[in-house]
C-alpha cells in the first residue's frame, strides 16, 4: 500500500474540505482505490481473487435479508470527518435514500447512514481494517462491523462487532472460517463462513 500525504493541519490553513477536494480530484490507476485514512490519502491495489469471492458470497447472503429499498455496495465511499476519514469498505449496506437524498456529496455518504459495513483484510490493509477503520465506524455509529481477517495468526477469522460507543465496538461474535456468524435484526440471518476460501 502506498500513501500520499496531504498536510491539512491548521498551521497551513488547509482543512477537511481541501483534503476531500484533493481526494475527489485524484485519478488513481485503474483498479486501485483511494481512501482518506487518518488524514492521509491512501491508494490500495485491486483486491486478490479470493478476497473478491468472499465479498461476493457475503453480498449474496445479505441480499436475502435486506429491504427492497436498501442496497449492498462494494465501491461506495463513506465519510467520517471527525476521524479524518473517507473509506471505501469492501461491503456497505445502506438505504438507497442515503445515496440519492441524504448525501451532501456525489462521491460519498456519511458513514452513519450505513446499517452494516464489512472489511476483508489484505496483507496491505491489516492495521487499517483491524484498528483505524473500526474505531472510525464505531465513532460514526455504524451499527454492525464485520471483519473478515484472512491473515489472522492461527488461521482466518471472522468477527462481528456491534453496539458502538464512542470509538469502540463490543464483540458480538467471533470465530474461524467454517463457523456460522449470526447477524442480528434487521438482518436476522446466519452467514456460513465455511464457503469462504482461506488464504
Amino acid at each position: 500500500m502506498s500513501a500520499l500525504t496531504v498536510d491539512h493541519g491548521p498551521d497551513n490553513g488547509c482543512g477537511w474540505d481541501e483534503l476531500v477536494r484533493a481526494w475527489e480530484e485524484l485519478d488513481p490507476p485503474e483498479g486501485w482505490k483511494a481512501e482518506i485514512i487518518e488524514g492521509l490519502i491512501t491508494l490500495s491495489p485491486a483486491p486478490a481473487n479470493k478476497h473478491n469471492v468472499i465479498a461476493g458470497k457475503l453480498q449474496r447472503s445479505l441480499y436475502t435479508a435486506i429491504p427492497e429499498d436498501w442496497g449492498i455496495y462494494q465501491t461506495l465511499a463513506v465519510s467520517v470527518p471527525s476521524r479524518s476519514g473517507v473509506f471505501i469498505p469492501d461491503l456497505t449496506v445502506a438505504p438507497e435514500a442515503a445515496l440519492v437524498e441524504l448525501s451532501e456529496s456525489e462521491h460519498y455518504i456519511p458513514a452513519s447512514a450505513s446499517a452494516f459495513v464489512a472489511e476483508i483484510t489484505s496483507k496491505s490493509s491489516l492495521r487499517h481494517d483491524r484498528v483505524s477503520k473500526p474505531a472510525a465506524y464505531a465513532h460514526a455509529g455504524v451499527p454492525l462491523y464485520l471483519l473478515v481477517d484472512r491473515w489472522a495468526l492461527g488461521g482466518p477469522t471472522i468477527t462481528l462487532y456491534g453496539e458502538p460507543k464512542d470509538d469502540v465496538y463490543r464483540v458480538l461474535q467471533a470465530g474461524k472460517f467454517g463457523d456460522e456468524i449470526h447477524l442480528p435484526e434487521p438482518f436476522g440471518i446466519a452467514i456460513d463462513t465455511g464457503v469462504f476460501p482461506a488464504m
